[in-house]
């Protein structure tokens, strides 16, 4: 028999909203013929709308569809993202923002903050945020995409968008199906499996029609409703590193536009605002061992800055990954694989993780075991690595003025975070993992932001002419500059890609 005989031919998405689509898409941009794509969705079924902000990877996702920006900005009423601004987080009173992209532009074998550090620790350097592109556009609410001249000062940052989710997965349905993926309206009833093998056969809907796949991808959700529900796949919790399991989501109205995510730290978990175009999404992460749901609830609404539009919506979770992402012939992607809170805004890049980790390792009907396991390695591996990052945020809090921020404080860690927070302290190195999302410019703005200084400076410092800090000056003045030749994020994107709301 022939290798191509062995070709995948059917392959059923359960599941839609984000995760669904994008899998749908991505799916049946690279299958352009010999397989059928479907999916399997409620309409009565909601879905979970915390991913409205991303990070600069999506642009990758979306240009590899051939999607072109500007229409999808318009379509998803979105807008543009710099970076997260974190208040609250270290010290009460205290905020620092994340940029996307570098600080500066790398100029010397010395990286720039071991510079900024020398001059900061002389008093003759301000915060770090204050040498970095993305925040010289975002503190003055300006947006253009990065110039593509590596001498400018404006190719040293990278943005992403915030969006209306659920537009993004109406979006990338139409795109899907203009690719022929056929869309099926009902709710899954019943999972088959074969006897011998455990393989899922087939699934039957509530009205009795039942559906067979070579393939099947679980966009279920939480529920994993194939990865767990039939296949019993099991659940690794991490929810004593991120204690934050419930949260309160509601819109307002766009007040400020900013080009970047806030992230507030409060008594027991965090509050988001991302700003859209037709509306500014909020929500309240928290810890339910530390507050009582109403007060979670109260909490946010005092802390609106504009009034709400509609009741507050209540989301549970818990923070973890499923022990395997790929099980026999079901493989999770999004909330059905695991969760990790929105804090630096990962849901959707996992969903775009998962589908780029399948393309790369496509099976044919054999399923050697072989795929399936560098795809569970790759996916594990990653999830971590992130997971670390968020810990972070959380561990290297100063805070003692309440139980949860106490906790954190002193909690014990992965000891693959414990090394990266010990190298940075010591001599401010950033130890990174070949398989990091988040680059060396994120950490240093956690470890920096969140008072982890290094105890000394790179010893190369000590070799080198340059001065600390008149460069860093010349550095902020450059940048102070280009800033206000940017237009502002509203005209921007009024000009651009103005929704039609």
């Amino acid at each position: 028999m022939q290798a191509h005989d062995r070709n995948i031919r059917r392959i059923i998405i359960v599941g839609g909203g984000t995760a669904g689509w994008m899998t749908a898409a991505a799916l049946s941009n690279a299958l352009q013929q010999g397989c059928e794509i479907s999916l399997i969705e409620s309409a009565e079924i909601g879905t979970v709308g915390v991913g409205e902000a991303t990070i600069p990877p999506i642009k990758v996702f979306n240009q590899s569809l051939g999607i072109d920006e500007n229409e999808f900005v318009k379509f998803t009423q979105g807008s543009f993202k710099l970076g997260i601004e974190f208040v609250n987080w270290g010290r009460l009173g205290h905020r620092y923002f994340h940029p996307f992209g570098s600080y500066g532009r790398q100029f010397d074998v010395v990286n720039l903050h071991h510079y900024w550090q020398d001059a900061h620790s002389q008093g003759k350097a301000s915060s770090l945020e204050n040498y970095c592109m993305a925040w010289a556009a975002a503190k003055t609410g300006r947006f253009a995409p990065p110039m593509t001249d590596p001498r400018n000062v404006l190719s040293t940052y990278e943005y992403a968008y915030h969006f209306d989710a659920s537009l993004y997965a109406k979006f990338l349905r139409q795109y899907s199906e203009k690719r022929n993926v056929t869309r099926i309206e009902g709710k899954v009833t019943e999972v088959k499996q074969a006897a011998d093998s455990g393989f899922v056969q087939s699934v039957t809907l509530e009205n009795g029609d039942s559906y067979a796949a070579d393939l099947f991808i679980d966009c279920s959700g939480f529920r994993g409703l194939l990865i767990e529900g039939a296949l019993k796949t099991g659940y690794q919790d991490w929810s004593h590193w991120l204690p934050c399991d419930s949260a309160w989501a509601v819109p307002t109205a766009t007040t400020e536009f900013n080009p970047y995510t806030r992230s507030t730290a409060h008594t027991a978990g965090w509050q988001w605002r991302i700003p859209l175009q037709h509306r500014t999404g909020n929500g309240h992460v928290y810890s339910s061992q530390y507050m009582q749901d109403s007060a979670a609830c109260d909490l946010l609404m005092q802390h609106l800055d504009s009034p709400a539009l509609t009741d507050p919506k209540q989301l549970r979770f818990k923070t973890g990954r499923r022990k395997l992402f790929w099980n026999k012939n079901v493989v999770a992607i999004g909330l059905s694989s695991g969760f990790l809170e929105p804090l630096e805004s990962t849901s959707i890049h996992l969903i775009q993780a998962g589908i780029a980790k399948l393309l790369a390792l496509f099976p044919n009907r054999d399923f050697d075991p072989l795929v399936t396991e560098e795809y569970n390695r790759i996916a594990i591996h990653e999830i971590e690595n992130i997971r670390d990052f968020l810990i972070l945020h959380y561990r290297l809090t100063e805070r003692d003025d309440s139980e949860m921020w106490r906790y954190c404080a002193n909690m014990a860690i992965p000891d693959s975070l414990n090394y990266k927070i010990e190298h940075f302290k010591r001599f401010g190195r950033l130890i990174r993992d070949d398989k990091d999302l988040f680059g060396n410019a994120s950490w240093l703005a956690v470890h920096i932001g969140q008072f982890n200084s290094p105890q000394q400076n790179d010893p190369l410092m000590s070799f080198r002419q340059k001065d600390s800090v008149s460069w860093l000056n010349k550095l902020n003045t450059a940048m102070t500059a280009a800033a206000q030749r940017l237009p502002s994020h509203r005209e921007y994107v009024e000009r651009f890609c103005k929704a039609s709301i």
